[in-house]
């Protein structure tokens, strides 16, 4: 009795969508990267106090205009997203200005 083997065409796992958060840039000293502070609210699990948390992101800035100055300042809103590892500190990238900062 041969039994007849079906088959399955190779599926790649789709990589779904990346994190993505919104933060104020605190510093674009570097070649190529800007550090992006998120912050975030949420209460206390069990007292309910609302507790400010913060997360620095160092993120790539891809600026084809290199090695001029990154045109990203302290103080812009930007949207920034998951990628891989650029660097050893790098996993994020910047995906859009949302607000450039008015103290320029």
């Amino acid at each position: 009795m041969a039994e007849a083997t079906q088959s399955t065409p190779a599926t790649t796992p789709s990589r779904g969508r990346p994190k993505t958060r919104v933060g104020i840039v605190t510093s674009n000293k570097m070649q190529k990267t800007v550090v992006v502070t998120v912050s975030r609210r949420s209460a206390h699990p069990k007292y309910g106090k609302i507790l400010n948390a913060r997360e620095k992101y160092k993120a790539h800035v891809e600026d084809h205009d290199y090695p001029a100055k990154i045109t990203i300042n302290e103080g812009d809103r930007v949207r920034i997203a998951e990628t891989r590892p650029t660097s050893k500190d790098k996993r994020w990238r910047v995906v859009e200005v949302l607000e450039k900062s008015k103290n320029v």
